[in-house]
């Protein structure tokens, strides 16, 4: 008796999925996948950001409507320009569809985790989109080189990083990784703007100031990184983002390149006729609380 609800149990959600892809597949029409745009020299920076968030939302849709997983990391040096690109990226996608993981310090708890752990809790699920904004190359960068984690933990993490990753990947996860590059001279300029704009001075943290001591430290962690992690399964970018401008827009053009989405074409449809209201009561203005007209 157990065994026939549970196959009617699952029978019912089968059901249930195919009458969901159905609704969203009907207001879809699959197009061709769309050209690689080729800018002029002479290019608005303005106009470039939105063609591209133009085939961001293109792509979100597709990942949306074929249940792909999409896991993007952005890795780099202290106001590289991570930030602006995702940003950029998330601006005009559905947040449901795209959302942004920034990990805090791990607690007491996660740090006696297996230490991929607390970032595979923030994986994407089928029809998302996930933008690590730093990841698990903490222990290959920050941790080692401000002596947060032991030799014997970071050694461990060389060896099983790869490992991990090559595991996402052949479970269907497309994995992209971005490395930010900024030359020590731009970086300078920025911490200073970053302490005199007092819009901008959140972005200041005591690790940022603390890595300036600590610039030769990073390169050769990076450096070490890189020869370890830098696969052909998974393999690193670099974005040369001394001008920010010009890497938001990079970046976001080779993300686009890196999955294979197509265009999808919403379907005319014809709204329904609004329900007759003749029945109904408005209360009184007087029984809510407005906001104020300041403006």
């Amino acid at each position: 008796m157990k065994r026939k609800r549970k196959h009617q149990h699952s029978g019912g959600e089968v059901t249930e999925l195919a009458r969901e892809t159905a609704k969203v597949e009907q207001y879809w029409i699959v197009g061709d996948r769309p050209e690689p745009r080729n800018p002029p020299k002479n290019y608005n920076y303005v106009e470039e950001l939105i063609n591209l968030q133009i085939e961001l939302i293109k792509l979100q849709e597709y990942v949306r409507h074929n249940r792909l997983k999409i896991c993007v990391i952005f890795e780099g040096r202290d106001a590289a320009g991570k930030g602006g690109v995702i940003k950029r990226i998330t601006d005009p996608l559905n947040p449901r569809v795209c959302r942004v993981v920034a990990l805090a310090t791990p607690t007491e708890r996660e740090r006696g985790q297996w230490y991929f752990q607390r970032y595979v809790a923030e994986l994407p699920s089928a029809g998302e989109i996930v933008l690590f904004d730093r990841s698990w190359y903490n222990r290959a960068s920050v941790e080692r080189v401000m002596g947060f984690c032991t030799e014997e933990e970071y050694q461990e993490f060389m060896r099983s990083c790869p490992l991990f990753e090559e595991m996402l990947i052949r479970s269907g996860i497309i994995l992209v990784k971005y490395w930010f590059s900024v030359n020590d001279e731009e970086q300078e300029k920025r911490f200073q703007d970053r302490m005199r704009n007092p819009i901008k001075r959140w972005k200041l943290s005591a690790i940022d100031i603390e890595s300036r001591r600590h610039w030769v430290d990073y390169s050769q962690a990076k450096d070490l990184m890189f020869a370890q992690t830098d696969t052909k399964v998974s393999p690193w970018y670099v974005v040369n983002s001394d001008n920010k401008k010009q890497a938001r827009l990079n970046c976001i053009a080779h993300l686009l390149s890196r999955v294979p989405y197509q265009d999808l074409n919403p379907v005319e449809i014809a709204l329904p006729p609004r329900q007759s209201d003749s029945d109904y009561k408005r209360p009184k203005i007087t029984s809510q609380r407005f906001v104020p007209d300041i403006y």
